[in-house]
């Protein structure tokens, strides 16, 4: 209540600061509304899209693909973590670009070859790999690529040819990348064989690494989630350990 020059009384109106209130409340709703729509529509037209596009830019292979490979006796071997989109000539000329060898199929000559390597401490570059089986086969094509003067360490990677095609008709190869570290009696079998170093991502990235910046592949992709667990052991008695992602890559010609 306030007086005015003629004596009167006049009454404060509360109309001014309710009117501030409202403005306020309007404004702060206005731009909650804006940036739920922006959200919506980042949402609706930019990331699930892309999500999708990327899921339907995998090869149809990987929809049900398996993640072990398996010995002859079926004890589970090492864990498939890479793949190859291509034609078999694209294959072999991509490793043959990065340095890689395609290994010799196990034979009495390969057999004496490889024991004369590993024992005298001299080379043998397409040295034989063991078999391994998938789809109930072993592998399609295995190349390595030495490390030191022997076959007693290397790089070596299995690879098989899988039935489904894409919409383009290109196959998939799916593979396990591994590091022959020592050579010793298996721990399952007591047979001579390599062991396995237990970092089998090391092995995976470097290899899909160095097929891009040879510009063998276009780029480098993921599937999360690939490998049911973490670590196992293969047939050998290894230990491996992973993050649980197959690394693949479409070829170039």
């Amino acid at each position: 209540m306030t007086s005015d020059k003629s004596g009167g009384s006049v009454e404060n109106s509360g109309g001014g600061g309710q009117r501030v209130t409202d403005k306020a409340w309007f404004t702060y709703l206005r731009y909650g509304i804006i940036v739920w729509l922006v959200g919506y529509l980042a949402i609706a037209y930019v990331i699930l899209p892309m999500g999708w596009w990327r899921y339907e830019k995998r090869h149809p292979a990987l929809a049900n693909a398996p993640t072990l490979t398996h010995t002859k006796l079926g004890i589970p071997g090492d864990p498939l973590d890479v793949g190859l989109v291509g034609s078999e000539a694209q294959v072999l000329k991509a490793f043959q670009t990065i340095g890689w060898t395609r290994a010799d199929k196990i034979d009495l000559k390969s057999s004496v070859e490889i024991a004369a390597s590993t024992v005298l401490d001299r080379p043998d570059a397409d040295a034989p790999v063991s078999s391994l089986y998938l789809f109930d086969r072993k592998q399609d094509l295995a190349f390595e690529l030495p490390v030191g003067e022997s076959a007693r360490k290397r790089h070596h990677v299995r690879l098989w040819k899988c039935d489904q095609l894409d919409d383009e008709g290109r196959p998939f190869w799916i593979g396990s990348v591994t590091f022959d570290e020592r050579v010793g009696l298996s721990h399952t079998t007591e047979e001579i064989t390599h062991h396995i170093g237990p970092d089998v991502d090391a092995e995976r990235d470097g290899l899909l690494d160095s097929l891009l910046k040879a510009k063998q592949i276009e780029q480098i992709e993921y599937v999360d989630d690939f490998q049911p667990k973490p670590e196992g052991k293969n047939g050998g008695g290894d230990l491996w350990k992973t993050d649980q992602r197959l690394g693949w890559g479409v070829l170039i010609d």
